[in-house]
């Protein structure tokens, strides 16, 4: 089932990634009470992040424009981690090893979680690959993004930069 999901997720990505990436603007929604296990098996509380501006990307290893996206979050990471910026990527994959083959591939330090049964993309409403939320430091979800194009991480870096400015 999860995988007839994915696959209508790889088209819908497909297209988003065709046009400009859809941004919601201040959504101001409650972030979901979700928590994520990481591949190194520790668990990361989104309601526990709060004081943190969080940036949670959903990906897949079949997912053609996640190896593009998977690298630039990776160094946003590296470029704001000091400032306050936590990382979440998560992987929708339903097989571990296809995550892990990914993973192989594209060096990281940032934290790497596992969704292969969709809960967490559920809570977030993920109806794309790869799909990013951007979390104030509040809990909020301020930005939410569909898709990825070459443009897409400068409006990532924009919109991090802004919500790392803001007063907790």
């Amino acid at each position: 089932m999860i995988r007839r999901v994915c696959s209508a997720l790889l088209v819908v990505g497909a297209l988003a990634a065709a046009t400009a990436p859809a941004t919601a603007k201040d959504v101001f929604k409650e972030a979901p009470d979700v928590t994520f296990r990481t591949v190194d098996g520790a668990s990361v509380h989104v309601a526990d992040l709060k004081g943190k501006v969080v940036l949670v990307d959903f990906w897949a290893s079949w997912c053609i424009p996640c190896r593009k996206s998977f690298p630039a979050i990776e160094q946003l990471h590296h470029d704001f981690e000091s400032k306050g910026l936590v990382v979440i990527a998560v992987s929708v994959d339903e097989e571990s090893k296809n995550a892990d083959l990914f993973l192989s591939k594209y060096p990281h330090t940032m934290r790497v979680a596992l969704d292969p049964k969709g809960t967490a993309a559920e809570a977030f409403k993920v109806n794309a690959m790869p799909s990013t939320m951007i979390i104030d430091r509040s809990g909020h979800v301020r930005y939410t993004h569909k898709g990825y194009t070459d443009k897409t991480v400068a409006t990532f870096r924009s919109q991090v930069i802004e919500l790392l400015a803001e007063a907790q």
